[in-house]
C-alpha cells in the first residue's frame, strides 16, 4: 500500500474522531457541566510498539518508543523525556525531550527534539525530531490505542503506525 494513501486514511479517521468527540462533549456540557469533568493523571509512562517505514529507502524496520510525561496541573500540556530504539540495519537510539499537548480528552500530540546515536558511529551524535499523536482508550490507570509517528534524523525520514500502551499515576 502506498504510504500517501495510508497517511490520508489515518488523518481522515483521526479528524472524524475529533469531530465526533467535540459534538459529544458539547452535548454533555449543555446537559450538566459537572458530568464532563475528567481528572488526568499527573504522570504517564508510555510505550509505542510499531513497524517503522523509512521513506527514502522504502523499507520497514521495528521500532520501540518509551516516554515519561509529567502533566502540567490544570492545563492540557505536559513535559517529559523519551527514548526510541530502531532495530535492524537502521539501528539507532534517540534520546529527547518531550512537549505534549492534549487538544481533546483522548488525543495527545507530542513533539520531541533530541539526539540520535547511530549503531554504525555511536561517538557522533546528530539532531533528531519526532512528532507523535496517539488516541487513547482508558481502562482505569491503563490506556491504549493507535499511535502515529513521523521522525527526522540525518540518514532518513521515517514514520510508523502502531500501538500505544501507557500507565497513568
Amino acid at each position: 500500500m502506498n504510504y500517501k494513501i495510508l497517511l490520508s486514511i489515518i488523518f481522515f479517521c483521526l479528524s472524524r474522531q475529533v469531530n465526533a468527540h467535540d459534538i459529544h462533549t458539547d452535548t454533555l456540557q449543555h446537559k450538566d457541566k459537572k458530568t464532563n469533568n475528567h481528572e488526568h493523571h499527573k504522570n504517564e509512562i508510555g510505550v509505542a510498539n510499531s513497524p517503522v517505514f523509512f521513506i527514502k529507502e522504502k523499507v520497514f524496520s521495528y521500532g520501540l518508543h518509551i516516554h515519561y510525561i509529567r502533566n502540567i496541573k490544570k492545563s492540557k500540556f505536559g513535559l517529559g523525556a523519551g527514548f526510541e530504539r530502531i532495530f535492524d540495519k537502521h539501528g539507532h537510539n534517540i534520546f529527547g525531550l518531550v512537549a505534549s499537548y492534549r487538544p481533546i480528552e483522548k488525543l495527545r500530540l507530542n513533539i520531541s527534539p533530541g539526539i540520535t546515536f547511530e549503531d554504525e558511529n555511536p561517538s557522533k551524535p546528530n539532531f533528531a525530531l519526532h512528532i507523535e499523536t496517539a488516541y487513547k482508550f482508558e481502562i482505569e490507570n491503563i490506556h491504549l490505542g493507535p499511535v502515529f509517528e513521523f521522525a527526522y534524523h540525518p540518514e532518513d525520514f521515517h514514520f510508523s503506525l502502531g500501538l500505544h500502551i501507557g500507565f497513568g499515576f
